[in-house]
């Protein structure tokens, strides 16, 4: 009996301390933009320093806002491979089973730039942050692949989930070419990152309030890069190479993510 109201209350607590972050994580949107970002703006006048002080500002925020749910108790968090994100103009893709997954690398990854939806830039939590951080929004059409490529150019990390949205309840991964045609047109390498989730929670369709029975402990591993050569040699047409990489990241990612199961 007593191990049943320990378990009970643990998932209270869980519950209250998951709305309280998701509370902070609003309140600390407004903050940003409405004081930090304004400041910022009238100190820093060049627009690429200060974009990249908008990044640094988003990091630490992210790192601290990371750190305050795994204080609540709400998570537990591993991260493997770190030291290989140390470098610049890394085309980083990462699978997709949680809604925090962007804050987690966000947090740990220097300079990064990410791809965003187009309801962000218009959301008041989140318009502040990705607009003075100058991230790419993904309604910019043909050109999506274009900015990538120059973003890669200039050093930035870019972060992107193949897959496009969070991995369904059954867990099948379906990834879109989108990473794959950034890898194949700005003939980048891939740095890959396996996210895991235990218990799964926060995935496509759960409500925030469904807490799992125990402490949720998330595991990033930076796993080694994966060249493109192959794809590209031999006069292979974009179109086709894309192709191929996208199946072969398929393979890649749902193998990984049942051999770590």
């Amino acid at each position: 009996m007593p191990e049943t109201w320990l378990a009970r209350l643990s998932v209270c607590w869980r519950v209250f301390a998951t709305g309280l972050s998701f509370v902070v994580f609003g309140v600390g949107g407004l903050v940003l933009r409405v004081i930090v970002f304004p400041v910022l703006h009238l100190l820093v006048r060049q627009r690429e320093r200060r974009v990249a002080w908008s990044r640094a500002v988003i990091r630490r925020a992210f790192r601290n806002y990371v750190d305050l749910m795994r204080v609540l108790g709400v998570l537990r968090y591993e991260i493997r491979g770190l030291e290989k994100l140390e470098r610049g103009g890394l085309l980083i893709l990462a699978n997709h089973p949680t809604l925090i997954d962007t804050v987690f690398l966000m947090a740990f990854v220097k300079n990064a730039d990410c791809i965003v939806k187009s309801a962000l830039w218009n959301n008041p939590f989140t318009r502040g942050p990705v607009r003075a951080a100058g991230y790419i929004r993904n309604d910019s059409g043909a050109g999506l692949v274009d900015d990538c490529i120059a973003s890669l150019e200039r050093g930035n990390n870019l972060i992107v989930f193949p897959e496009g949205t969070r991995t369904p309840g059954n867990g099948v991964i379906s990834m879109k070419r989108g990473a794959a045609n950034i890898a194949v047109r700005g003939a980048r390498d891939m740095t890959p990152v396996l996210i895991r989730c235990q218990p799964a929670t926060l995935g496509k369709g759960d409500k925030w309030w469904r807490v799992p029975p125990r402490r949720v402990l998330i595991q990033l591993d930076v796993l080694d890069d994966l060249a493109i050569a192959r794809f590209t040699e031999g006069g292979v047409s974009d179109v086709m190479a894309a192709r191929q990489l996208t199946d072969f990241l398929q393979d890649y990612f749902t193998g990984m993510c049942q051999s770590h199961a």
